[in-house]
């Protein structure tokens, strides 16, 4: 069972890499970019929905909204486009780091935002019940 899963971990970041490739290939509608983003960067968060300490639950996100999320780039990136990356994933070529660069201040950017909202809305909330 630990092989499988190791397996299926390996792939699952084949598929990672292939997607962060066809985020950068010039054939890559915006509409599809902006949708490789936000899994490209869900993958790499060091945070995620369900926290992983949770028993079970914590790691069923993982298993379930990463892959759910490549399955639906793979139907929107251009067929072509995504044979064209998934071999060169296969042959080795590496993902520039610039896209991983791109991803982490995206992941930085959406929490930072996130956190300001959520300070944001307590500050307000305090305020309202001093009147």
């Amino acid at each position: 069972m630990l092989k499988t899963l190791r397996l299926k971990a390996n792939q699952l970041k084949k598929q990672v890499d292939t997607v962060l490739i066809a985020y950068a290939h010039p054939k890559t509608p915006w509409y599809t970019k902006v949708w490789l983003i936000l899994v490209i960067s869900y993958a790499m968060s060091p945070i995620d929905l369900i926290p992983d300490f949770i028993p079970i639950l914590g790691m069923l996100d993982d298993l379930i909204l990463i892959p759910l999320g490549i399955a639906i780039a793979v139907k929107i990136i251009p067929k072509p486009v995504w044979e064209e990356c998934k071999a060169q994933t296969e042959n080795g070529v590496a993902v520039p780091m610039i896209y991983r660069y791109v991803g982490m201040a995206v992941i930085v950017l959406l929490w930072a935002v996130i956190l300001f909202a959520f300070f944001r809305l307590v500050a307000n909330t305090k305020g309202e019940g001093k009147q």
